[in-house]
């Protein structure tokens, strides 16, 4: 399965804060076979689960520290492992959050395209400093990596301005060319 797993297409979904990354990751998994892990799910579906590692990273959260690098890449391999044999690729959503994650992803042998989605918008319940805290957060450490993708030429940036269908459109036409 590991072996299988390094010749399967994974894909780093990057966007701002409300940029639509959910509603177009929905969209691949039902047109492409992709399976869609999030890295915010996998943690808080550990959590729940009552587990030595879930209450270990319930402590951790809740002294408001980072989860550690291993763990979180320990947690998205044993999912990717778990669906390898049923999936046609991986959606990574939240991750990589800086370059040093990105590298360590790789690392464990495991080739990446990232898709950057570069429209952020607001949630209606947000107010304007609450959405200026979080653009400033995302963009402090996600634009590095954006850049360290973009200087190997993997990164496929869409312009998430306009309709769902037109968004996702912008993004069949990059998964489409993939071999």
């Amino acid at each position: 399965s590991t072996e299988k797993l390094k010749k399967t297409k994974i894909i780093f979904v990057v966007g701002g804060p409300g940029s639509g990354k959910g509603t177009q990751c929905e969209k691949i998994v039902q047109k492409y076979g992709y399976t869609h892990l999030s890295t915010g799910d996998l943690l808080r579906a550990e959590v729940s689960s009552g587990s030595a590692r879930g209450k270990m990273l319930s402590e951790i959260m809740e002294k408001g520290q980072l989860v550690p690098l291993e763990t979180v890449l320990d947690m998205l391999r044993d999912a990717m492992l778990a669906k390898v044999d049923s999936s046609k690729g991986f959606l990574i959503d939240g991750y990589p959050r800086e370059v040093q994650q990105g590298e360590e992803f790789e690392r464990r042998g495991h080739p990446v395209l990232a898709t950057y989605i570069s429209c952020v918008s607001g949630r209606v319940d947000d107010n304007k400093e609450t959405i200026k805290k979080r653009l400033d957060t995302y963009y402090k450490a996600t634009e590095p990596v954006i850049a360290l993708y973009e200087k190997r030429g993997i990164v496929r940036k869409v312009n998430a301005e306009g309709s769902v269908d037109s968004v996702f459109s912008q993004i069949c036409s990059h998964l489409d060319t993939l071999k």
